[in-house]
């Protein structure tokens, strides 16, 4: 599929990998609409590459349905999801008071990352199903966001970890199942990025998990995100995968 002049939707949009993605696609030439939970930096990223913002909630039915409708009246049906937005947090099952850790906490981050991508995958598949055949019979693409801790979390992270891994584990059956459809399906599992999260760390943490990395030995660049993101639309045959993206990194326990 080329990317000039179709419809895009980028969940997460208003920061860090979802802004890098946005700001690519439209660069490439596509309508952008920036989807994210605080509106605000919605409307920053929006503005600079003539794109629409638009307050989501991923997790929450009515907030997606409500956006791919608004999306679809300004820039026409999206053939395009780049579904980024989420959530972290790192918390030991037992903690260091000796209670067990609050159930409400794993189940908002599994809410936001796992079902909030199936919420927004389903939605917009429904309605790109409906779209007209174009080559190859393709209707759309979907790009998910994993990660390595999909893989090998670490230590306090068993909520996000699960989050992730649900994702990959989600990414191949999808794509069976829309194949029929002509929409394809692939999960980016990033690495450390030098995202606006990431920053918030002391500059010694940072060149010390920069350090970590094989090759190259730095942070990922969002833009090297975005990168990949738009090539798996373009690229027709990629279909199902799971591609790590972290500088062949491997997690330590800690």
């Amino acid at each position: 599929m080329q990317i000039k002049g179709q419809a895009a939707l980028v969940t997460g949009g208003g920061s860090g990998l979802g802004e890098a993605t946005a700001r690519e696609l439209a660069r490439l030439g596509a309508q952008v609409a920036v989807l994210d939970l605080h509106l605000d930096n919605a409307k920053r990223v929006a503005q600079d590459i003539g794109g629409i913002a638009i307050q989501t909630d991923v997790s929450n039915a009515d907030s997606m349905q409500a956006a791919i409708d608004q999306a679809a009246a300004t820039h026409g049906p999206a053939r395009i999801l780049m579904q980024i937005a989420g959530i972290g947090t790192a918390k030991r099952v037992i903690g260091k008071d000796g209670n067990a850790a609050p159930l409400e906490d794993f189940a908002k981050v599994v809410n936001v990352n796992l079902i909030g991508t199936y919420n927004a995958a389903r939605l917009f598949a429904a309605a790109c199903a409906k779209l007209d055949p174009m080559e190859d019979g393709e209707r759309g693409a979907m790009v998910f966001t994993a990660s390595v801790a999909a893989f090998d979390g670490q230590v306090g992270q068993q909520a996000y970890s699960a989050s992730k891994g649900g994702v990959v584990g989600m990414t191949l059956p999808m794509a069976r199942d829309l194949a029929q459809h002509g929409i394809r399906v692939c999960t980016i599992a990033p690495g450390l990025f030098a995202t606006p999260l990431m920053r918030t760390l002391p500059e010694p943490v940072q060149q010390s998990l920069a350090a970590s990395i094989p090759f190259p030995s730095r942070l990922g660049k969002p833009e090297e995100f975005a990168e990949l993101a738009c090539h798996i639309v373009t690229n027709g045959h990629l279909n199902g995968e799971v591609i790590r993206l972290d500088g062949a990194l491997r997690m330590s326990p800690r």
